[in-house]
């Protein structure tokens, strides 16, 4: 099953219900990590993830975990990554909720003072690990 999905109509629907976006990105290239690092690096901020927050298909991570991949990193078609408000993410949220290619919508993570221009994972367990930007390429890009 692909995960392709045209986001023109998802897109236009949070954009004309909420004021509060300040990044929208797909994951297309290098995955959340990559996005993500690109957004904080030379900022005044850090981005915290939270990784039982961010949603992987069981499959996903038992064939990343198989072969040595990062999840993180992937290239991942119809979706997107935003970066709002803290007082308009749960609007944002419901708005995404609402539409059926939105359903599985997260907070995945905060902006936070420090350390700036860095992302990190708080994981499941309570550590913080650095999410770097990826060097090279870890899977060959078909097209």
């Amino acid at each position: 099953k692909s995960d392709c999905a045209p986001l023109n109509d998802l897109i236009g629907t949070v954009l004309s219900d909420s004021q509060g976006i300040k990044m929208m990105r797909d994951p297309t290239r290098g995955g959340i990590a990559s996005i993500l690092n690109e957004t904080a690096s030379g900022q005044a901020f850090g981005i915290e993830l939270w990784e039982e927050k961010i949603p992987i298909k069981e499959e996903v991570a038992s064939i990343c975990e198989m072969l040595g991949f990062d999840p993180l990193y992937l290239a991942n078609e119809g979706k997107v990554v935003l970066v709002a408000k803290q007082e308009e993410a749960e609007k944002l949220l419901s708005i995404l909720r609402s539409h059926p290619l939105g359903k599985e919508s997260q907070i995945v993570g905060k902006v936070v003072p420090e350390p700036k221009g860095k992302v990190y994972l708080r994981t499941r367990i309570g550590t913080r690990r650095v999410v770097d930007m990826l060097t090279g390429e870890q899977l060959p890009r078909i097209c």
